[in-house]
């Protein structure tokens, strides 16, 4: 079965989280040389993420909270892929800083295999819209302790409600991507073409043309 809901607003799908300038431009540079294994601790700093188009396959999304270095608690939903295909990203990422706002944005993926790649990826969010969104072999709410079809991140045992909302498919196809994010993990997360720059202000990716 095949669903498509239009300008869809979810929660979820996003690319890295930085609690500095610093260790995000280390992290990028490890990422650009290929496949890394990425786990990030959650800063608390707000991303925004746009996409041309995001496909996945085994998609499963559910509700959790996520708890800052701070201790400030974040509902969200996180959207798990086994494998997630990405053309067209843009991160934008604004850090205080004592000389005023900067904002590191990271740009990676066209099209083909120059696409990124990821896989056992999991995106912490608190809004997503999409130009389109079509998800083939979808069950929604199914309880959170039934999903099949898609991955449950490991860190958040304990965390999800096995009785609670939570929606999977076997695949997922998103164009004209926008996310909020506070964090993402992956076991393997592949950035073809990037390209780091930091910029005085605030500056935020444009949603590209699927």
């Amino acid at each position: 079965m095949s669903q498509t809901f239009g300008k869809t607003r979810w929660k979820r799908f996003a690319v890295v989280m930085v609690p500095t300038i610093a260790a995000t431009a280390a992290v990028g540079i490890s990422i650009a040389q290929g496949a890394l294994a990425a786990s990030f601790s959650i800063s608390g700093i707000p991303a925004t993420v746009t996409a041309a188009t995001l496909d996945g396959t085994g998609f499963a999304q559910y509700g959790t909270v996520d708890v800052a270095q701070d201790g400030t608690v974040t509902p969200v939903a996180v959207s798990g892929f086994k494998t997630a295909t990405i053309t067209d990203m843009c991160q934008s990422v604004p850090i205080k800083t004592p000389l005023g706002t900067y904002t590191l944005t990271i740009k990676a993926g066209g099209s083909g295999s120059d696409a990124v790649s990821a896989t056992g990826i999991f995106l912490d969010m608190t809004e997503l819209q999409a130009r389109s969104a079509e998800f083939d072999g979808i069950n929604i709410g199914v309880a959170g302790g039934g999903i099949t079809k898609g991955p449950v991140n490991p860190q958040d045992a304990g965390k999800v409600d096995p009785n609670g909302f939570a929606q999977e498919a076997t695949e997922a196809h998103l164009k004209g991507v926008e996310q909020q994010s506070l964090a993402t993990s992956a076991g393997t997360f592949v950035l073809n073409g990037m390209h780091l720059t930091i910029k005085k202000g605030n500056h935020v990716c444009p949603i590209p043309a699927p």
